[in-house]
């Protein structure tokens, strides 16, 4: 069998803080929202497929400690797209690792953007080639969030 990934589902601690953040950084529209007895989910996507579930049943920040999500990453079609995502983080104050654009390792043409959300999910924003960027680090993958 052949599986492809579907949509992500995350945990957040402040559903509409998070549609907010995920709408404008990544341009995805609420599709839909349910509120029950103390959680509540939303639906977010493009045109008409699912990306996003953000549910509201959790509480603290994301633990990069702990089994489980390391990153969630998603490909750019092109640098221009990356830089424009750059800069609509930069306006919106979000707080980013390696300060901008960074390649996945020296010399290579992928990398991208890394930061959080607001709840400490570490995000990626990448292409697969055409980036001249810097790498953070000599032998550390980019995307280990080091």
């Amino acid at each position: 069998m052949a599986f492809q990934t579907g949509h992500v589902g995350l945990n957040v601690t402040e559903l509409d803080r998070s549609i907010d953040f995920y709408c404008q950084v990544f341009g995805l529209t609420l599709n839909g929202r349910t509120d029950g007895d103390g959680w509540s989910y939303a639906r977010l996507g493009r045109d008409d497929t699912l990306v996003l579930t953000l549910w509201r049943q959790s509480s603290g920040r994301f633990a990069a400690d702990r089994p489980g999500l390391h990153h969630l990453s998603f490909e750019a079609p092109g640098v221009p797209e990356l830089e424009a995502v750059l800069t609509r983080l930069r306006e919106l104050n979000v707080p980013l690792h390696h300060d901008g654009l960074a390649a996945h390792r020296e010399g290579g043409e992928s990398g991208g953007v890394f930061f959080e959300d607001p709840d400490g999910t570490r995000l990626e924003i990448y292409v697969t080639k055409g980036l001249t960027a810097p790498a953070p680090h000599g032998e550390a993958p980019t995307c280990g969030f080091f």
